[in-house]
């Protein structure tokens, strides 16, 4: 073996030692497992969080899971205070949450929270059984019991605002999607109104079981909802749910990643990392997930960015300014 030959492997050798040695310096001051605040069975955060979790957990080595919770409010608390080191969020609640108005905790200003990563839009959609007769938002009767999802859950949150808006007059229920979808094929509700991810699990097992209705908003109900509450026009694609002929007209609200500030820099780059540069792998634990892509980073106008987070949108040409990161 010759000179040039020996002094190169030399060389890589060091290379990948000093690499090593980085990777297990960087790893210090990791969790040895990390948990990730989710909703309630049945609904999307649930299947996408647990499904992130399992993802980010094999490929990072560490053990990592997800958890049920009431949402994305109860999330914020649980990320805020370290009970839980990531959770998954609304926009809308994230920002109720930051200025001391969250319903769970009144005066607390939230502000432990950092952004990782864009997830997807939550459309507001409306369902029924289709033997119901309701067709539009109209035709919902006086006194309706209208299942909201999870206590304190975005759905719970901002859905019965909305109805009322509308002049919708309701009997308030909550619960998961799961129960209340069994609840609304039992008769004990009559309409669901869901905000979730689409497909929504509960939706699209309702829909296996039972014929349904899908509402959606009329062009002077899409106006006075966005001109009240923090969503803006979103449309449900035909091809989401069987039951849908042609696209529906449905009002949403952005869904982001978030972490404890105080989460190691190193591993939540490697978890943004992991996710942005994996949009197959993805869409393969929730199509909701065609829309976790860098580009998204801007929808994100409330949360301060991780340091970790920041880092890799920086370095990949996405720009988050310095007064933005915490």
């Amino acid at each position: 073996m010759n000179n040039k030959l020996s002094l190169m492997i030399a060389a890589a050798s060091l290379s990948i030692t000093l690499t090593t040695s980085a990777v297990a310096a960087d790893r210090s001051d990791w969790p040895d497992s990390f948990t990730v605040g989710t909703a309630s069975q049945g609904g999307t955060y649930f299947a996408y969080g647990s499904g992130w979790a399992n993802y980010i957990a094999e490929n990072l080595g560490i053990s990592g899971g997800a958890e049920i919770t009431g949402g994305p409010v109860q999330n914020m608390a649980l990320v805020h205070t370290g009970d839980l080191s990531f959770g998954l969020t609304t926009m809308g609640p994230a920002r109720e949450s930051l200025e001391g108005k969250s319903p769970l905790a009144p005066g607390m200003q939230m502000d432990n929270v950092c952004a990782m990563f864009p997830m997807y839009q939550t459309p507001f959609s409306v369902t029924v059984l289709a033997d119901s007769g309701i067709t539009s938002i109209a035709d919902i009767p006086d006194g309706a019991r209208i299942g909201f999802g999870p206590a304190g859950s975005t759905s719970d949150t901002y859905f019965p605002k909305m109805m009322e808006t509308l002049g919708v007059n309701f009997e308030r229920r909550n619960g998961s999607w799961s129960d209340l979808g069994g609840q609304l094929q039992d008769g004990l509700i009559d309409v669901v109104a869901f905000a979730a991810g689409i497909p929504i699990p509960a939706v699209s097992q309702l829909e296996v079981q039972s014929e349904i209705n899908i509402i959606e908003f009329n062009q002077d109900e899409l106006a006075k909802i966005t001109e009240s509450y923090p969503v803006a026009p979103f449309t449900i694609p035909a091809s989401t749910y069987k039951t849908l002929e042609a696209d529906s007209q449905a009002v949403s609200m952005w869904n982001f990643a978030m972490a404890n500030c105080d989460m190691p820099e190193d591993m939540v780059y490697e978890m943004t990392r992991l996710t942005m540069e994996n949009n197959d792998k993805m869409v393969s634990i929730h199509k909701a997930a065609r829309t976790t892509i860098p580009e998204n980073y801007v929808k994100n106008n409330v949360l301060p960015w991780h340091p970790g987070a920041a880092r890799w949108f920086n370095e990949n040409g996405f720009t988050i300014e310095a007064s933005q990161i915490k």
